[in-house]
C-alpha cells in the first residue's frame, strides 16, 4: 500500500495495480514494539537474524529465539492493520426493536421523531457512568481487534450537552491505547437537536459553551456535523465547522446520507478532512470534493441495516480518479466493529474488487488520520508494526470470510493479539 510516488489516498486504476502497491511474496517484515524496521528477502532476514532456527510449519508457528520472536507465516498472505475512520464506539442502550419499526414502513427520521433513534441513545447514554462506558467501550475495541483493526476514530455525540460530551470524549481518550489501539477522537456535539432545545439555542450552545470546553479539555482532534435536511442544515453546519476550525480543530463531516442537501459541496468549500455518508451527493459535489483533497468515506453498513439498494458510487469514483474510504460506521442502528464486512458490502453488493476495498481500509482511510503516525495503513519500512494474517495464501480473502473473521493473527501497534 506504500507505491512509489504516490502520496495521500491512492486512487482510480491504481487501487487494484498489485504491481504498484503490493509486495510480491517470499518476503519477511523485521519490525519491533514501535515500527516496522527492514523488509526484505524472507531468506536473508532468516540467515541475518535467526539463522538456527528451521522454519518449516504448514501452519502459522511462533518460535522463541532469546529476545526475539520469529513467526514463520507458512506462506500466508499478510496486509497491513485496518484502519477504521468512522464509529460511534462509545453509547449505551439497545435500538434493537427499531427494526420491526423500519419493516412497518417507519423511516429513520419518523422513529427518531417518535422517540427513538439517536434520542433513545442520549438518553441511555447520559445516565451511564464514565465507568459503565469505559468497559462497555473496551468490549468493543477488542471486537474490532478481533476482525483485524489496529486503529480506530471514535466519535461522541451522544451527550448533547456540554458536561455528557466531555464524558464521552474523556472515556474515548481512556481506551486509546487500550490494548494496542490507537483512537482518534472526533467532538460530534452536532449530532442532534436535544430534547427541550430549540435549534437556534442549541446551535448557540455549541459554538459558545461545547466547543470552547472542549477545546480547554484536549481530547478532540475533530469537530463533525451532522449535516442532513431534518438535522444540521447548511448554514447551521457551515457556523459550526467555522468555529471549530477557528479554534483548532480539523474537520470531518456526514453529509447527504438521506438527501442531496448540498453537505459535500460545503464540505468541499470549507476544505474538510472526510465527507462521510455521501450516498446522494451530485457529481459536481464530488468532483469538487476530490479537488479540495477531500476524501468520501462510504460506510455500506448503513443502507445495509437499513434495508436501502442505494449503495455508495463506489464505481463513480474509481472511473473519476476521485478519492475514497471504507469504514464501519458502528453505531447503535449499525452493530458492526468489522471492516472486513464492510468489505465484502462494498465487493458483493457493488462490484469492487477485494484489493479496491483492502484500500479503503487501509491506505486511504489512514490518509483521513492527520495526526497519525507516518505509514499507517501500509507495510513499508518506518510505518506501525501492525499487520494483519491472512487464513490463506491470497490477499483477496481479507473481505470474502462473512460472519467470521479473514485473520489468524493480528499484531496492533506491536502488540500481538
Amino acid at each position: 500500500m506504500d507505491p512509489k510516488g504516490t502520496e495521500g489516498p491512492i486512487v482510480g486504476a491504481q487501487m487494484s495495480d498489485l504491481e504498484q502497491i503490493a509486495h510480491p511474496s517470499g518476503l519477511g517484515i523485521l519490525a519491533d514494539e514501535n515500527n516496522i524496521l527492514k523488509i526484505d528477502d524472507s531468506e536473508e532476514l532468516h540467515s541475518e537474524f535467526s539463522s538456527n532456527i528451521i522454519l518449516s510449519s504448514s501452519k502459522p508457528t511462533m518460535v522463541q529465539d532469546g529476545d526475539l520472536q520469529v513467526w514463520d507465516l507458512a506462506g500466508r498472505a499478510v496486509v497491513p492493520g485496518l484502519v477504521d475512520a468512522h464509529t460511534h464506539l462509545i453509547w449505551s442502550g439497545d435500538r434493537s426493536n427499531e427494526i420491526a419499526l423500519r419493516q412497518q414502513g417507519y423511516t429513520y427520521r419518523q422513529i427518531s421523531e417518535m422517540g427513538g433513534g439517536i434520542s433513545h441513545t442520549v438518553r441511555e447514554t447520559r445516565f451511564s457512568s464514565a465507568d459503565v462506558l469505559f468497559a462497555e467501550g473496551a468490549r468493543r475495541v477488542r471486537i474490532a481487534q478481533q476482525n483485524g483493526t489496529t486503529y480506530l476514530e471514535s466519535k461522541s455525540g451522544y451527550g448533547l450537552t456540554t458536561e455528557d460530551e466531555l464524558k464521552l470524549l474523556e472515556v474515548s481518550n481512556q481506551l486509546d491505547g487500550y490494548s494496542g489501539m490507537k483512537i482518534s477522537h472526533t467532538w460530534l456535539g452536532a449530532h442532534s437537536i436535544p430534547n427541550g432545545k430549540t435549534r437556534t439555542e442549541y446551535v448557540d450552545e455549541l459554538v459558545s459553551e461545547q466547543l470552547p470546553a472542549v477545546v480547554e479539555q484536549g481530547v478532540a482532534q475533530y469537530a463533525d456535523v451532522f449535516c442532513e435536511e431534518g438535522w444540521f442544515d447548511i448554514e447551521e453546519t457551515e457556523r459550526i465547522c467555522k468555529s471549530a476550525k477557528d479554534a483548532g480543530l480539523n474537520i470531518r463531516l456526514h453529509v447527504d446520507e438521506f438527501s442531496d442537501s448540498g453537505g459535500a459541496q460545503l464540505a468541499s468549500e470549507l476544505g474538510v478532512v472526510t465527507a462521510d455518508h455521501a450516498a446522494w451527493s451530485s457529481s459536481e459535489a464530488r468532483d469538487n470534493c476530490n479537488k479540495a483533497g477531500v476524501i468520501q468515506g462510504f460506510l455500506p453498513g448503513t443502507p445495509y441495516v437499513l434495508g436501502s439498494d442505494h449503495w455508495p458510487p463506489f464505481t463513480e469514483c474509481i472511473e473519476n480518479d476521485w478519492a475514497w474510504s471504507l469504514a464501519s460506521d458502528f453505531n447503535p442502528n449499525c452493530h458492526s466493529l468489522s471492516l472486513p464486512f464492510a468489505g465484502s458490502l462494498a465487493v458483493h453488493r457493488c462490484g469492487v474488487s477485494p484489493i479496491e476495498a483492502l484500500v479503503g481500509v487501509t491506505r486511504n482511510s489512514a490518509s483521513s488520520i492527520l495526526e497519525a503516525k507516518e505509514g499507517l495503513g501500509t507495510i513499508s519500512v518506518g510505518a506501525p508494526s501492525s499487520l494483519n494474517v491472512l487464513w490463506g495464501e491470497n490477499i483477496d480473502g481479507w473481505c470474502l470470510t462473512s460472519g467470521q473473521t479473514p485473520f489468524v493473527k493480528t499484531m496492533c501497534n506491536g502488540k500481538l493479539l
